[in-house]
């Protein structure tokens, strides 16, 4: 392992001196993953996750002393078989 020491623009301009020596593999990489790293879209809630909110509300009120997993299966359930009555599809 080596130590490195420097201000943070000491240690981009080495970076790039190694990029440019013939590394590009490194650089190669550095520029793929910066390409990557876009801000991820907030998508909204889906019927389950509504209905799984309201649920868990609910049964938490109802039941407080069961577990949080027990409540979920339980609410997860219950989803099944509300899909069912109304008609929704998967």
């Amino acid at each position: 392992m080596v130590k490195v020491e420097g201000t943070l623009d000491e240690l981009k301009a080495l970076f790039v001196e190694a990029a440019k020596k013939g590394d590009n593999v490194t650089a190669k990489k550095a520029k793929k993953a910066a390409k990557k790293a876009k801000p991820a879209v907030k998508r909204s809630p889906s019927a389950y996750n509504k209905y799984m909110k309201k649920e868990l509300t609910k049964l938490k009120k109802a039941h407080p002393r069961m577990t949080h997993q027990a409540r979920f299966k339980k609410a997860a359930k219950s989803w099944k078989g509300a899909k069912k009555k109304t008609g929704r599809k998967k």
